[in-house]
Order: structure tokens, then C-alpha cells, then sequence
């Protein structure tokens, strides 16, 4: 396999790891996760204007006709920069729907505009009853005349609080965990009925729990076919699980080298504590770990763009390694840190919660071994 980055990668990667080096520190970023949206507009406005918001869509969209290795290479750099921006819940998630899904007419009216950094969108798929079972959807959609009338609730909604659309799968026939019978709406959060409690989150972002209660729509809410909207749910998220590993990634990377570098500094006994045996092959597995994690991941995003019987199994294996070894890793660095490594003050906490958050989004280590088994 080849691993090098092509032209068109290379370009985005550059364009990134700039941004982040002359415009993102750390304290920036803490800035913006500590605001009331959670992030800039600002940023989010230079994020569209880059072009970085049009990377996975077709030029008959205005896109930049990327794919998932376009998104890894993106998401690793975020990972290394701590980005708080909605990547993920605009571009990734929302934006893999509508990509998959939405007419002609819904695309010019929600994705567009988002790619512009007009719009905000999310994509509320998580229930509470469901863990990690996207099919496990209890939130229903009732024909009303000539619309719809959604109820229900949905949890762990990432950007909800600032989205002005949110996209709803709901249950318009069959029995919840069906994959059919399952239909994608898309809600104005100003709709009456539509309460959104928003949340910090404890890896910097912001969450809400989102609630339907007698949501009228009308019928061109309605995205996609009538009970035909799993397919594009799922490969949203199986999008959106690679990009989370991707951004692990670059998170296993950057504690590494903060680590290896903080070890040169910090003296005791009269050295630095990189010249202690025991540390130094603790140091030695870190790299390992990314090393092989890095592999994984070009692994996986090339399976999955290629498609066929492998590309599930790819999908759950990075996400297993990130969430074992990946907390492995992030716990040795912590480690190594000593009790500044959990302060508030230093990156690497903020790092090393991200890591954990992104080893419990989408699906589990032991949920995706157990789909790796099956």
C-alpha cells in the first residue's frame, strides 16, 4: 500500500497544521471552548472560506469531491490542534445525510449553505435507550395530512445548541432496532415543540439533550425515501466513526512527543528523567502505539473507500485499537507527567479527555469487538 499523501492532500494538510501553528495555541482554543457557543464563528466563517467545509462533496455541489482520506488527513491535524469547531456534526455527520440523501432542492436550501458557513446543522441519532444501535430508534414520525408530527427524544446531540437544523431519524413503521421503517427529517430548532437543553461536554465541546413534542413539519422535511433512511444514517456514521479515529490519531501523536520532550526537561535526582531506563521504554511503547495505530488507520480509511465485505471490519478495527491502547497511551502520558498531567492548565489533560470521549463515541471498544466477532 502507498502512504504518501497525494498533491490535493498534501495541500490540505498544509493549509491545517498553518492555521493551527499561527492561529490556534492552546490558550485560544480554551478561549473559544469557554464562550457560550463553545467555539468562534468567526474560526468556523475561515474554516468555509479555506474551503474545508466543502471537502467531502461533489462539485456539482460546490464541493471539493473529497473522501474519507481527504477527511483523515483533515481530522488527524484537527486532533493535533484540539479544534473545537463542529467539524464533525456540520460536515461529517449532517453533511453525510444530505450528501447521501437530501434532492436537489434540500441540498441547495441546508448544504450549501452550511459549506458557506451560513448554516449550522446537526444530526440527532443517539436515543437513550439505544447504547450504540442506530437502528434502535423510538422517536416517531406520524403522517398529519399533508405533513408530519415527530415526538420523542434524543440524547448526546453534538452542536444542537447552535444548529439551526437538526436532521431527525424517526420511526415511521416497524419495531425499534428494524433497520427499515426508520425516516429522516430535517427540523428547524426554532420549531414549536423542539426543546434543546444544552451542555458542556467534558473533552471541551458542547452537547445537548434534545426533545420533540408534537413537532409539526411539513412534507418537505421529509429526507430521502419513506422508510428508507438507515442506509444513509449508517454511512454517515461509520464517516464520522473513521474521522473521530482519525483525529485519535493525531491526539496519540502529539502526547507522545509532548511527552518525550517534557521527559528531556524535567530533572530529578540531578537528570532528566528521560535517562531513566524504566521511562524510556515506556516512552518507547507510546511511539509503538501511534506507530501502529497510524497504520491501522491507513489501513481502514483505504478498505472503507474501497468498499465491499471489509469495510465494516476496518471501521471497527481502529476504532477498537483507539479506544484500548489509545487510553493506554494517554494514561502512560498523563503518567509521565505527574500531577500537572490531570491540571487544568496543561494541554495534555485537555488531550488526554478528548482521547477517552472519543474512545465512548460511536460504538465502544467492546462493542466493536463484539461486531468484529460477528
Amino acid at each position: 500500500m502507498d502512504f504518501s499523501l497525494n498533491e490535493v492532500q498534501a495541500m490540505l494538510a498544509d493549509s491545517v497544521e498553518k492555521f493551527i501553528e499561527n492561529e490556534y495555541d492552546f490558550e485560544t482554543r480554551q478561549k473559544y471552548a469557554g464562550s457560550d457557543t463553545g467555539y468562534s464563528a468567526d474560526v468556523w466563517q475561515q474554516f468555509a472560506e479555506l474551503g474545508w467545509t466543502t471537502v467531502p462533496f461533489g462539485e456539482e455541489d460546490g464541493g471539493f469531491d473529497g473522501g474519507p482520506s481527504e477527511i483523515m488527513v483533515m481530522m488527524q491535524r484537527f486532533g493535533r490542534g484540539l479544534i473545537v469547531e463542529p467539524y464533525l456534526a456540520n460536515v461529517v455527520l449532517a453533511g453525510g445525510v444530505l450528501n447521501r440523501a437530501a434532492s436537489p432542492e434540500q441540498r441547495a436550501a441546508w448544504l450549501q449553505p452550511m459549506m458557506a458557513g451560513e448554516m449550522q446543522l446537526t444530526l440527532a441519532f443517539t436515543e437513550p435507550q439505544a447504547r450504540y444501535d442506530i437502528a434502535d430508534v423510538r422517536t416517531t414520525a406520524k403522517a398529519d395530512g399533508g405533513g408530519w408530527v415527530l415526538d420523542g427524544h434524543k440524547g448526546y446531540v453534538l452542536n444542537a445548541g447552535t444548529a439551526d437544523m437538526i436532521i431527525v431519524p424517526a420511526r415511521t413503521s416497524g419495531e425499534a432496532g428494524a433497520t427499515q421503517g426508520i425516516t429522516l427529517f430535517a427540523v428547524p430548532r426554532s420549531t414549536a415543540g423542539v426543546s434543546v437543553n444544552d451542555y458542556a461536554t467534558v473533552d471541551g465541546l458542547r452537547a445537548a439533550e434534545v426533545t420533540l413534542s408534537g413537532v409539526s413539519l411539513a412534507a418537505d422535511a421529509l429526507i430521502g425515501e419513506l422508510d428508507g433512511g438507515y442506509a444513509a444514517l449508517k454511512g454517515a456514521i461509520d464517516d464520522a466513526t473513521l474521522a473521530v479515529c482519525a483525529e485519535a490519531v493525531g491526539i496519540m501523536q502529539v502526547l507522545t512527543e509532548k511527552t518525550v520532550e517534557y521527559s528531556k526537561s524535567r530533572v530529578q535526582f540531578g537528570v532528566p528523567i528521560s535517562s531513566f531506563q524504566a521511562l524510556q521504554h515506556r516512552m518507547v511503547d507510546m511511539f509503538t502505539t501511534w506507530e501502529q495505530a497510524w497504520s491501522l488507520l491507513m489501513w481502514a480509511v483505504m478498505t472503507y473507500e474501497a468498499g465491499g465485505e471489509d469495510a465494516q471490519r476496518a471501521v471497527s478495527s481502529i476504532k477498537y485499537l483507539v479506544g484500548t491502547e489509545g487510553r493506554k497511551l494517554g494514561e502512560e502520558a498523563v503518567q509521565i507527567h505527574g500531577g500537572m498531567g490531570v491540571s487544568w492548565e496543561l494541554d495534555v489533560a485537555h488531550y488526554f479527555k478528548r482521547l477517552i470521549a472519543i474512545g465512548q463515541m460511536f460504538g465502544n471498544s467492546d462493542w466493536h469487538l463484539d461486531r468484529l466477532a460477528n
